[in-house]
């Protein structure tokens, strides 16, 4: 009996850390990799709305995300390249809007305004 609830047990702590290994939102800090794609802004170097998500949708200005691959990661930047794009381009990985859709949900959409999230919920001020 011992051995079947230690065993249970290594089981459940290794699914917990395994769903945790997996959370890319962290707060307000998207935590991404080189190689990660994500969907981001195509507005332009001038939009400073710098939104990120996991999902397709829209930007908080409004705009068709693009898919991005992330090219390389910085403290608080990374650097993405879309096909459409001549070249990279950095964004903040660290949003003052964050999605509003609770738990369940994975877009992990961040931005530096407020507006509504990939999966169309409204973009919340982060708070500490």
């Amino acid at each position: 009996m011992k051995k079947y609830l230690l065993i249970l047990s290594v089981l459940v702590l290794s699914l917990c850390l395994s769903l945790t290994a997996f959370a890319a939102l962290k707060g307000n800090k998207l935590e991404l990799k080189v190689g990660d794609e994500v969907y981001a802004c195509a507005c332009g170097e001038g939009c400073d709305c710098d939104t990120i998500s996991r999902k397709p949708g829209k930007c908080s200005c409004g705009n068709d995300l693009v898919k991005a691959k992330v090219t390389k990661v910085e403290a608080g930047k990374a650097y993405l390249k879309a096909d459409s794009w001549p070249k990279e381009r950095a964004f903040k990985t660290e949003g003052k809007y964050i999605c509003a859709c609770g738990p369940n949900c994975n877009c992990d959409t961040i931005s530096q305004r407020p507006g509504k999230c990939a999966c169309g919920a409204d973009l919340k001020e982060y708070k500490k």
